[in-house]
């Protein structure tokens, strides 16, 4: 590193693939400067994961306890204004914790928006011009917003979290994640939701099967799902709005979310001649972007991986790794696992079952709610499909059921590790657990 430049590495973004790598980064001498227009963190402590996963907690419970009625004396209903202050409670002192681990660690926190004047010069709000020897691009995703008439009367994900009252009808536009997690969550608090999908599939990069068991559970308890829904506009209508789609068809709706996906944040890369398309930035395996002294980490990157957390966090540490002069080997992914918290949940790790099935590979079959341990809280929906290849390695895990996430967790290290079957009978684990159960399908 040099000192003819302001900052050694300088992010432009301040959430997962930048935190977790800059602070440690830091650390070792290097002087690291983080720009952030918005709250420290990014999306997922802010206005996604952590959100999300709190206003989830109580649809979890209201489906255990409607199932164990028999045996509990009361069903319990969801509070949605006391949710969504329980969920700010619960992210509120996040940014001030993570700005705290930037700073005590030695970076330095610049608030404002980041324009790129040059390769090694950004400007913050047109007041503050900043240079860095590297820079790295980590801004990570924003909402997508459907280019029809009346796209302002709709709203995103952050929009639907922070509702102090909830609607009493609400359409969604979009069957991914989003939209099928927060239509779980709106119908599970009371309201009349209806999804409309783009095509004919929900979830499209999840196991067909279990996602239609997901919807089949969805539309019995009151959710409408309208196919190959062509949205063409919105309108108000007095205190209500009015979808127009398919065939000269409306339907009135208390609120809309646009849910139809998240783009990366490119803004301005094009002064600079960095590559990238509509999915991302490119890089190559150093995750270094097509101008050297350029990089980018997270959920802007142009790639298959799924554009999860841990993968950002993983990215953050190799980039500190390859900054602070630890390592100058390329990036080595491991397995990268995905869930959608809808309910019951689908979780997935290593090789897709479409994929195994094509190879030839050997995929098993568990019917988990016949299982004890799944009929301790009566799971009605509970299945995993197991891929094998010819040593009998663990190479890929679906799983639907409440405690999907927590099963494939736990059969990672199989995966990743390619354990063999001495390897995996000398794990013994806390019974009865999930993740136990899970090891026996290993």
């Amino acid at each position: 590193m040099t000192n003819k430049y302001d900052y050694d590495v300088l992010y432009i973004g301040a959430g997962h693939a930048t935190f977790d790598g800059a602070a440690p980064l830091a650390k070792t001498g290097v002087r690291v400067g983080v720009i952030e227009s918005g709250l420290i963190g990014g999306t997922c402590p802010n206005r996604g994961c952590n959100a999300k996963i709190t206003l989830d907690e109580p649809v979890k419970l209201t489906r255990e306890t409607a199932r164990l009625n028999d045996i509990l004396s009361s069903a319990p209903t969801i509070n949605w204004t006391a949710n969504v202050a329980h969920k700010q409670e619960i992210i509120d002192p996040l940014p001030a914790g993570l700005t705290a681990r930037l700073e005590d660690g030695g970076a330095t926190i610049i608030h404002g928006h980041a324009t790129f004047k040059d390769a090694h010069t950004v400007v913050v709000d047109d007041q503050q011009t900043i240079t860095a020897e590297k820079i790295v691009i980590a801004t990570g995703l924003k909402p997508h917003r459907l280019d029809i008439p009346g796209t302002k009367l709709a709203h995103d994900s952050s929009d639907f979290m922070n509702l102090k009252r909830l609607p009493q009808s609400i359409v969604i536009i979009g069957a991914g994640y989003i939209g099928m997690e927060f239509a779980t969550i709106a119908n599970a608090a009371g309201a009349q939701v209806t999804v409309m999908l783009h095509g004919d599939q929900a979830l499209r990069d999840f196991y067909q099967p279990f996602v239609a068991q997901v919807v089949d559970d969805l539309t019995e308890r009151g959710v409408t799902f309208i196919k190959n829904a062509n949205v063409q506009a919105f309108t108000k209508q007095d205190d209500q709005f009015q979808v127009s789609y398919g065939d000269h068809q409306q339907l009135t709706t208390d609120w809309i979310l646009d849910a139809t996906g998240r783009i990366p944040n490119l803004d301005g890369l094009d002064r600079i001649g960095v590559k990238y398309d509509r999915h991302g930035v490119y890089v190559n395996d150093h995750l270094q972007t097509n101008v050297p002294n350029i990089y980018a980490a997270g959920d802007v990157l142009a790639n298959d991986l799924p554009k999860v957390t841990p993968a950002a966090y993983f990215e953050s540490k190799y980039l500190m790794r390859l900054f602070s002069g630890q390592t100058s080997a390329p990036i080595d992914y491991p397995v990268i696992p995905s869930v959608v918290f809808t309910s019951p949940r689908i979780a997935q790790a290593g090789m897709k079952i479409p994929a195994a099935e094509k190879a030839g590979l050997t995929v098993s079959d568990n019917d988990l709610a016949d299982y004890w341990y799944y009929q301790v809280s009566k799971e009605p929906i509970a299945a995993s499909k197991q891929v094998h290849d010819q040593d009998g390695h663990l190479v890929g895990v679906t799983e639907i059921s409440d405690q999907a996430e927590d099963a494939v967790n736990a059969l990672l290290p199989a995966i990743e590790y390619q354990l063999d079957r001495e390897q995996i009978d000398r794990l013994i684990g806390i019974f009865p657990t999930i993740g136990y159960a899970a090891w026996h399908r290993a």
